[in-house]
């Protein structure tokens, strides 16, 4: 089977600093195609590859035939609108999270997918990072007893008002941006679902997007809470915390950027070990997974239901949050 022959729609920072390199880098598939609005940033984010074709228009990236599949990087709110053309032009589309702003929409999604065929998914790369597999494993395993409590944060600091993070027209926040990953990695190393949550939202008042967020999240035999913001110093951490011992997860979202890819098991004694995770790509295992979904058919491990059950968390959280923290049932926001 031949690679797979990427296009980005539109040049976004995510696509330039981690998709693009690391598509390149993938053993079943390469970007061969930029489309952007801005004149310029396409240029530049193909400088390195000359091979690449460069379009000023969306819609003539959709019509190339030289065109497998297609990674959107666009505006949190563009996500739906511009998968939805994907699919309808037959084009396999992996988006980037949030996918959609309300769980009504990957609804839409997954009627759009399953209508035209055609493979759609949101981008979580940490799906596929080898830490997060192992953490699993040692959870089901049981080795270190029944899970009792999750905790997380993520943060960095951003108060740049032109920056697409903080518009809230846009979908920007620390929600949306990063409090997807404790939710979407406490759901991977588990297997299970939040039935209720409590949402505490601090705004910047300049603009309304959530700066801070604070989140508990309630499931049948533990709890998961956690924070993000986009105001505090750059912080990741993720523990999963069982009866007789736990797991660290040192840089869970960022992996290789924020810090060393390692889990830090304690287990009932208090004996610690460390397993580290070097040169590990998580964007091209992403784009090795879903090339081959695309290739061969096989299922894809981050389907768009699963999305689904990511963004009703965030749904009921702000939900909660507007309601003054009450507990909000998910799914009944």
């Amino acid at each position: 089977m031949h690679p797979v022959r990427w296009g980005m729609l539109s040049a976004g920072k995510i696509a330039l600093d981690h998709v693009v390199p690391a598509t390149q880098l993938s053993s079943n598939g390469y970007v061969s195609a930029i489309a952007s609005l801005t004149p310029g940033k396409a240029e530049h984010m193909a400088a390195p590859y000359p091979a690449i074709t460069l379009y000023d228009s969306y819609e003539a990236l959709l019509t190339d035939p030289d065109v497998d599949a297609i990674y959107i990087p666009l505006p949190n709110t563009l996500h739906v609108e511009w998968s939805k053309r994907c699919l309808a032009a037959g084009k396999p589309v992996l988006c980037e999270k949030p996918i959609a702003m309300h769980a009504s929409e990957i609804d839409e999604l997954i009627a759009a997918r399953d209508a035209a065929g055609v493979l759609a998914a949101e981008a979580f790369m940490v799906m596929f990072h080898p830490q997060w597999q192992r953490a699993r494993e040692i959870i089901e395993g049981g080795e270190l007893g029944e899970l009792a409590h999750v905790d997380g944060v993520f943060s960095y600091f951003n108060d740049d008002p032109g920056n697409i993070r903080n518009q809230l027209d846009v979908g920007g926040g620390a929600l949306r941006d990063i409090g997807v990953y404790p939710i979407v990695t406490t759901r991977i190393v588990t297997g299970a679902e939040p039935v209720s949550v409590r949402g505490d939202i601090t705004r910047d008042p300049r603009g309304g997007t959530d700066t801070l967020t604070r989140a508990w999240c309630d499931f049948d035999h533990f709890r998961l809470d956690f924070y993000v913001s986009t105001r505090m110093q750059e912080r990741q951490e993720m523990v999963f915390h069982c009866r007789h011992g736990w797991i660290r997860v040192a840089a869970p979202f960022n992996a290789g950027k924020y810090g060393e890819a390692m889990l830090e098991i304690c287990d009932a004694r208090g004996n610690r070990r460390l397993e580290r995770y070097p040169m590990v790509n998580q964007y091209t295992l992403q784009a090795e997974a879903f090339a081959e979904s695309v290739r061969s058919g096989a299922a894809y491990a981050c389907p768009l239901e699963f999305s689904r059950g990511n963004q009703a968390v965030v749904d009921a959280l702000f939900v909660s949050a507007e309601n003054g923290g009450g507990t909000t049932a998910v799914g009944g926001a």
